[in-house]
This record gives structure tokens, sequence and C-alpha cells, in this order.
């Protein structure tokens, strides 16, 4: 099972954006350099970021960015349904596949517990619980 880099960068983006204590938002480019990221990639992580509503700008564009709302009500969920449709440990399990052993699999059970177990640590983590356990290490 592999996240995408969207889901990981999206996640150090928000941590940034949170770590902010001016009131005034992060700029774009500060998180770019911090994270070492370009610009050019960094703009697809805000725009799915914006689009869901989970960051906005402070006083329009080309202003820091903030967090919309505070980052124990903010979950890794959330953060990765900016960039993917769900969570899915392997291929059969995702919500498309039509697996024509569905009726038959007896391993079905073990992979649906092990999905079900990412998907409520990823809902039941926040933004808040990566920042009090890694305070620096973003």
């Amino acid at each position: 099972m592999k996240f995408s880099t969207k889901t990981r960068y999206g996640i150090r983006t928000m941590l940034e954006i949170a770590s902010d204590e001016t009131g005034n938002g992060i700029l774009q480019k500060d998180i770019a350099e911090r994270q070492e990221l370009s610009i050019k990639y960094l703009d697809h992580i805000i725009s799915a970021l914006k689009a869901v509503g989970l960051i906005n700008n402070v006083k329009g564009k080309k202003s820091g960015y903030q967090l919309s709302r505070k980052p124990a009500e903010i979950s890794i969920l959330d953060i990765h349904n900016a960039f993917e449709n769900g969570i899915c440990v392997i291929d059969c399990m995702s919500l498309n596949n039509n697996c024509n052993r569905s009726h038959k699999c007896k391993s079905q059970h073990f992979w649906r517990g092990l999905n079900n177990i990412v998907y409520d640590y990823f809902k039941n983590t926040s933004l808040a619980d990566i920042m009090a356990s890694e305070p620096d290490n973003f």
C-alpha cells in the first residue's frame, strides 16, 4: 500500500499552515522553501486544499494561507480526501472494482478489516495530534 505524494505533501503543507502564529497566514513561497517543494507542484496541492475548503487566503490573491478550521477539527482523512477518493489498501476493495471472485473470496474479510483500520486511523488523527507529537519536524 502506498499513499500518493500529493497526500503526503498535502499533510506537510497543512502542518506548515497550522504552525503559523502570525495571524497573517503563511506565504506559498515560504511553504515551498521549508518543505523543499517546487512552487509549481505546490500550486496543485494548494488548489486541491482550497477546493475542499481546508484552507483559504487571508486577504485574497497573493496573500498568505490559513486553515479554515482549527487543527483539532481537521482530520488526516480530510486532507487525504482532497487528493484521493477514499482509502483502499488493495484494488479489489475499491468502490469501482467489480471482482468476479468477491462472492467466494476467503481473504476479503481480512482486507476489509485492514482497510477499516487505516480509514479509522486517518479519520481519528487530526492535525493537532500530529503537531503535538512532532512539534518541530514536519
